[in-house]
């Protein structure tokens, strides 16, 4: 098994694409977003949520951990639950926090652990969030999913592109990418599934 996750902190251009493939296969994945974005979108945290995915906390502003004090990584962490919640997040909340930018320590890590979460990384990242200007493309982004597949491993995709950009890469490239797992022999679950299962790899602390 495999988990497909989506982060968002910028804008939703891509999440109907997204969702409608992945109500297609039946699949279920993990969306990552961050308070800013909840409180800027809150009807695309209740479609996540009523297609039965996960919700995830991804920060409030998406800041750098390491510029912070202890108390502002605790206040990130806390106002993104709010702002999910006030969103309509509900049941479809997980326990589960990833990183800003990927940026971990031993120290950061604890501090979401005393409150309550897991740090769920990733195994790659396809970069389609980087866009053609970035030199990504569709081809480029499922060759990036799928040269590091094995069991265990978490995608980390995105629902849209940085701030002015419309592309939607990954949502894009989603059908192949699911395509080839499933050629591969692997089953797509969402991290609830895959870290209940015990699958080797998964990158939580």
């Amino acid at each position: 098994m495999v988990a497909v996750s989506f982060n968002a902190a910028w804008n939703e251009a891509g999440l109907d694409t997204i969702l409608a493939e992945l109500d297609r296969r039946r699949v279920l994945a993990t969306f990552f977003l961050t308070g800013d974005f909840a409180d800027r979108h809150p009807q695309a945290v209740s479609k996540i949520a009523a297609a039965g995915h996960g919700l995830a906390n991804h920060s409030y502003s998406h800041p750098y951990f390491g510029d912070l004090t202890e108390a502002g990584r605790r206040e990130e962490v806390r106002a993104a639950d709010r702002a999910l919640r006030a969103a309509g997040a509900g049941e479809a909340l997980t326990p589960f926090f990833r990183f800003p930018y990927g940026e971990t320590s031993p120290t950061h890590i604890g501090e979401v652990n005393a409150l309550g979460y897991a740090d769920i990384e990733f195994t790659t990242d396809t970069n389609g969030w980087k866009g053609t200007a970035g030199g990504m493309t569709v081809d480029l982004a499922v060759r990036r999913a799928v040269e590091v597949l094995r069991p265990g491993a978490i995608l980390q995709m995105h629902v849209g592109a940085t701030e002015g950009s419309t592309e939607i890469i990954d949502a894009l490239a989603l059908p192949a990418i699911l395509d080839a797992y499933a050629e591969r022999g692997y089953r797509v679950v969402d991290l609830r599934t895959l870290i209940r299962s015990g699958g080797r790899a998964v990158p939580t602390v």
